[in-house]
């Protein structure tokens, strides 16, 4: 609906309070609400503190947490010295989620009980298969329920629905932007031909103002590497023999990093940094885009097992939107990796996961039974800490005949608190887990098994490694870096003496490219941005 209607519906229902009541029995409701307990919040946690009793004479209500409520209401909650808002106020003050029954109980008692309507004006995309893992988990250490993200496929129930609605809700862009752009168009018609940026979406992840703190070890130690591939890209494909006009020297810490989408696919990362031009000696600012390298294969010859579509290997695993929250998987020696398979349907069937490290010892191996209707797995070994940096090798069989592989890089880290790192503590991270043990169980025996020789050379290469700091430390981060990312392009914020690098405006990709979808310019004489 255009905000017109929103306008016009909420006037001629200027004396009505819209809130979604849950819906079911009521004795059930305040038992899995938690309203016969006593909670309070401190030093950012919740505290259970006891049961206690229910107001007598007090008919409790709850639903969503997402309503309208008008001008009269609002000022009788807010200011309101009478018995009823009074004690419910001190009530729901210890409660665990006071917004999601306060309203709807207070405005039943009240006065205001012939103003309710039993509708929030909202779609919410619930699918409690995937977003309720664990609600409340009894009561509270906290897990509650969360709608899902709307998709394309979703688009027939905005037009179907039988009672009036204004809003819904999940949209995002990281997940799915096409709806938005769907939506929109069937708002207010489709942009003129030719316009930019519509299938494209930038999410900014860092700022310079935000501060070097709130970015990790791991994410400071990737974007200076990915900055430094994109000087070396300028280099070998900008600049003529004999010419440093397009040559450059890294200088500070990134600027700004974006997330990049393009058609809802992750494209990688926009990384914004300074660097010296060494032709003129001047300071310049250039973003560079770098690109995931596919590191999923199936076998050849591909074995006649065919349920295995996709694996991946990362950690912020979203169960509901089934994707990693950690974008482009930046791994270091501390985190915990989580694996994920895809799977068509098909029968039952028994498959083994193998992780090997870089230098080959196998860290763990465990069966996953996939049932027929199984769309996604995942699971995450409990690896001993730190993880040898490089690049790792998920490998999946099928009575052990391999079926595909993945990989994945660890990298190891420049920096420790946003400061270099220094030796000792570089060694301490980058020498794999204590005796070589990531689990207590060891694996060797399957070395041979699995063809994966084990090479004294390449082990005592990596204890070499493990000490590495300043340029060569750096130089050792490329190498395993541009194995796994590729710098696909790069161009120039502002002035530059390099002839021939773009200017970032001009590009379809850069954070700076035209995006009129986004920009809402000017507020127009009837109160509309667009």
């Amino acid at each position: 609906r255009t905000n017109d209607q929103l306008v016009a519906f909420l006037s001629r229902y200027r004396d009505m309070n819209f809130l979604k009541s849950h819906g079911r029995d009521n004795a059930r409701f305040i038992r899995k609400q938690g309203l016969d307990r006593l909670f309070l919040e401190c030093d950012t946690h919740m505290w259970r503190l006891g049961d206690r009793k229910i107001p007598e004479g007090i008919a409790v209500d709850g639903g969503s947490d997402w309503f309208l409520l008008n001008r009269k209401f609002v000022e009788y909650v807010t200011f309101s010295n009478d018995d009823l808002v009074t004690k419910m106020k001190r009530f729901y003050s210890y409660t665990l989620l006071p917004a999601e029954s306060f309203f709807h109980t207070v405005l039943e008692n009240s006065p205001f009980c012939d103003s309710m309507v039993d509708n929030n004006l909202r779609i919410t995309n619930w699918n409690r298969k995937l977003g309720c893992k664990c609600q409340y988990k009894h009561i509270v250490d906290w897990c509650g329920c969360s709608p899902n993200d709307f998709k394309p496929a979703d688009f027939h129930r905005f037009q179907q629905t039988a009672r009036p609605t204004f809003f819904a809700r999940k949209f995002e862009a990281v997940v799915n932007q096409e709806i938005i752009g769907q939506l929109d168009y069937y708002l207010y018609g489709n942009y003129p031909p030719g316009t930019p940026g519509l299938r494209s979406y930038w999410e900014n992840v860092f700022e310079e103002p935000d501060g070097l703190g709130t970015l990790s070890d791991v994410a400071l130690t990737m974007f200076h590497s990915f900055s430094r591939l994109g000087l070396r890209r300028a280099e070998t494909s900008l600049h003529a023999a004999g010419d440093s006009s397009c040559r450059y020297y890294p200088m500070g810490h990134p600027v700004s990093i974006h997330l990049y989408f393009l058609a809802d696919r992750f494209q990688g990362f926009l990384v914004r940094h300074h660097a010296t031009n060494l032709a003129v000696s001047k300071l310049e600012t250039l973003e560079t885009w770098v690109m995931p390298k596919k590191v999923f294969k199936i076998a050849s010859p591909p074995s006649d097992f065919g349920r295995l579509q996709f694996s991946e290997i990362g950690t912020e695993w979203d169960a509901k939107e089934r994707l990693f929250r950690n974008f482009g998987g930046l791994l270091g020696p501390t985190d915990e990796p989580v694996g994920m398979q895809k799977w068509g349907k098909g029968p039952n069937v028994t498959v083994t996961v193998i992780w090997v490290d870089p230098i080959n010892v196998i860290a763990a191996t465990y069966d996953i039974l996939i049932e027929s209707s199984a769309e996604f797995t995942h699971y995450k070994p409990p690896l001993n800490l730190p993880l040898r940096p490089g690049v790792w090798t998920i490998k999946i069989l099928h009575h052990w005949v391999q079926v595909a592989e993945t990989k994945f890089l660890v990298t190891p880290l420049t920096f420790s608190n946003q400061q270099p790192i220094k030796q000792e503590e570089a060694i301490k991270l980058h020498s794999g887990p204590p005796k070589n043990a990531y689990m207590e169980q060891s694996f060797q025996g399957l070395n041979p098994v699995l063809n994966l020789p084990v090479s004294a050379a390449r082990a005592e290469q990596a204890r070499r490694n493990a000490g590495l700091v300043g340029a060569r430390l750096d130089a050792w981060v490329d190498s395993l870096v541009s194995g796994v990312w590729s710098a696909v392009d790069i161009c120039s914020v502002g002035a530059t003496a390099c002839p021939v690098l773009q200017g970032c405006a001009q590009t379809a990709w850069s954070s700076l490219s035209p995006d009129p979808k986004s920009e809402l310019g000017p507020v127009k004489p009837d109160g509309r941005l667009r």
